[in-house]
């Protein structure tokens, strides 16, 4: 029997899960929480096998209990289950050891299965959420290249067309042909992203244009 403890604050989605989950024999819900802090205590006095845990809940959301959990009870399979497949969530959740990251929008009877993967010791995602990974990686750590998104998003369309060619290792004069400006405007949205970006050289600037995805 794998006991399941459910945390979201929202009585519907509780309700939900608990109708698929108990559709299955070898499932058993020992407790329901509405918040981070209160799953944890239910964790610490019940030791479940698997936490579902939402993201977004009043008290402790559910990346800081996922993290908690993990760090004091690593046998416990924990799985994030949410509408939110924001990257940074996404990065989070992995990096602190989570067994699994669903969304709220899949097939809920594939629940089931993503469990017991995790109980069997897999890591499961949601179709969007493995996708997402895949491109973001690109053997690069997703903290990275997030952090290297979000720091891009000061510069211009124009200025990160520039950034891309960088990356390529064009020369102004290449970008200038490439995208049809004259090679002084070049050099201005290069000052620009060296400027912006807080990069010294144009090698810097090929080495973010690569972390951040921008060339590959």
């Amino acid at each position: 029997m794998i006991r399941i403890l459910i945390a979201d604050d929202e009585p519907l989605v509780r309700a939900g899960l608990r109708t698929v989950l108990t559709s299955d024999s070898d499932l058993e819900i020992v407790a329901e929480s509405q918040d981070g802090r209160d799953a944890l205590t239910e964790v610490e006095r019940l030791r479940p096998d698997v936490v579902l845990l939402d993201i977004r809940m009043p008290g402790m959301d559910g990346l800081t209990a996922a993290e908690a959990i993990r760090a004091r009870h690593p046998a416990v399979r924990v799985l994030i289950i949410t509408t939110f497949d924001e990257d940074r969530y996404i990065a989070r959740a992995l990096e602190s050891g989570v067994h699994g990251f669903l969304l709220k929008s899949g097939d809920p009877f594939e629940l089931i299965g993503s469990i017991k993967a995790a109980m069997n010791g897999g890591t499961v995602l949601a179709p969007p959420v493995a996708h997402r990974i895949v491109g973001l990686l690109h053997g690069r750590t997703l903290r990275e290249r997030l952090a290297a998104r979000t720091a891009a998003e000061v510069l211009t369309v124009r200025e990160r067309e520039v950034l891309t060619l960088l990356g390529a290792g064009l020369s102004n004069a290449e970008i200038a042909r490439s995208l049809h400006l004259a090679e002084g405007t070049v050099k201005i949205h290069v000052s620009a992203v060296l400027s912006k970006l807080g990069l010294n050289n144009r090698v810097q600037a090929a080495v973010f244009a690569y972390r951040s995805g921008l060339a590959d």
